[in-house]
């Protein structure tokens, strides 16, 4: 079936058809949205992650009140 996966034909057509359905002015435009997004994504997966590590690993221990 899909012994070869993508070929360098197969991207050469691809790209011509992404050019003519978005024309050459949309393109910079769409990859200029692309990269922002990527950007704030990049930067949101980062400060979930410093958030992750400022948090305490260890839950605390509620003190109990001695038995009279």
């Amino acid at each position: 079936m899909l012994r070869n996966g993508l070929e360098p034909w197969h991207l050469l057509i691809l790209a011509i058809v992404v050019i003519v359905l978005f024309g050459s002015k949309k393109l910079p435009e769409a990859a200029r949205g692309l990269g922002k997004s990527m950007r704030i994504l990049k930067s949101e997966a980062k400060a979930m992650k410093t958030d992750d590590e400022a948090q305490p690993s260890a839950a605390p221990v509620a003190e109990g009140r001695p038995a009279d």
